[in-house]
């Protein structure tokens, strides 16, 4: 069994910006040069998750509009009262989804569904550089 880590680096928006980072998994999970095992894709942070969904315009925008009724922007946190820098919701919706996501792969390929693609999640309220680490652990 043999393990094999990278990451890169994405710049992201304010607000909920989500981002399809399947090509960069693909790619770590090629370049390991394993043929079966699982790959956990990873943010640090406590403001972005890492999930699943088709990366269509439409679902896109119903998962966006479902997460702020979940964890409205516009409502008091008590973590704003005590850090004062507005992003309380942030870390909300990102405890709800999860830092992380992990798939099999086999014969080298990502064993995705048709239409699933691994998404980046950014809750803050500011731009940012997120960095994303890959774990490659297979044979």
């Amino acid at each position: 069994m043999a393990v094999k880590s990278t990451s890169f680096t994405l710049p992201t928006r304010a607000g909920t910006n989500v981002l399809n980072i399947t090509e960069h998994v693909r790619d770590a999970v090629a370049s390991s040069g394993m043929k079966d095992g699982i790959v956990c894709v990873f943010v640090p942070g406590s403001t972005a998750a890492i999930t699943t969904i088709e990366f269509e315009n439409g679902v896109i925008q119903d998962l966006v509009q479902a997460i702020e009724r979940i964890a409205p922007e516009d409502i008091p946190y008590a973590h704003d009262a005590a850090w004062h820098d507005g992003n309380g919701h942030s870390h909300v919706r990102s405890a709800l989804i999860g830092p992380s996501f992990t798939a099999p792969f086999s014969d080298g390929r990502l064993l995705l569904g048709t239409w699933q693609q691994i998404v980046l999640l950014d809750f803050d309220n500011r731009d940012r550089k997120r960095k994303v680490i890959v774990q490659v652990v297979g044979e």
